[in-house]
């Protein structure tokens, strides 16, 4: 019996490591910045990562502690920026985006399992609530204010120009994540 509770507490301890490995991961995904007509960073590839290599649930959690991390002042954010600000402004809502993103991963692999196809749709529809949920706060954040700008604006400036990267950075995720999950095992 006891034998059995060290095992479970060794199972614990190494989950909560590599929670916390994901959410430093998903930190410096999200200062590497790469130039493009819109810059974009690799954040997206490292949520997706973290979910499926760690499922939904610790994964979900990596990305909680990676935000409440940024929120409480660690330079964790896209350009080492930190605190509420960088929530409660423009972007703010892709970043909360996430958490949502994580929270159907979970959902869609409860009920459907760990297959393929509903990983895949889990992304897909995790990142269009990530887009619709960081459009929504953008506008929100404008609303009332000479910058407000319709839906179909924000969609052009804040979500078309990402589609492309984040689908890469999906399918990229996905491979990586099956291979190390694997090697791990």
């Amino acid at each position: 019996m006891k034998e059995k509770s060290r095992l479970k507490s060794i199972e614990k301890t190494k989950m909560m490591v590599m929670v916390s490995l994901m959410a430093v991961i998903i930190t410096i995904c999200s200062w590497i910045s790469i130039p493009m007509v819109v810059p974009f960073t690799l954040q997206t590839f490292a949520v997706f990562f973290a979910l499926i290599f760690l499922g939904g649930t610790y994964g979900t959690l990596s990305i909680v502690i990676y935000i409440l991390l940024g929120v409480i002042g660690v330079p964790v954010f896209s350009g080492f920026k930190s605190g509420i600000a960088v929530i409660s402004g423009p972007t703010g809502g892709y970043i909360v985006g996430f958490i949502f993103s994580g929270l159907l991963f979970i959902l869609m692999t409860r009920l459907f399992g760990e297959k393929k196809v509903v990983i895949i749709v889990s992304m897909v529809l995790g990142l269009i609530i990530c887009y619709l949920i960081g459009t929504l706060w953008f506008m929100f954040v404008y609303a009332g204010t000479e910058n407000a700008k319709g839906f179909g604006t924000v969609l052009s400036i804040c979500v078309v120009p990402f589609i492309i990267p984040d689908v890469c950075k999906m399918i990229l995720a996905y491979i990586l994540a099956r291979i190390v999950r694997k090697a791990v095992k």
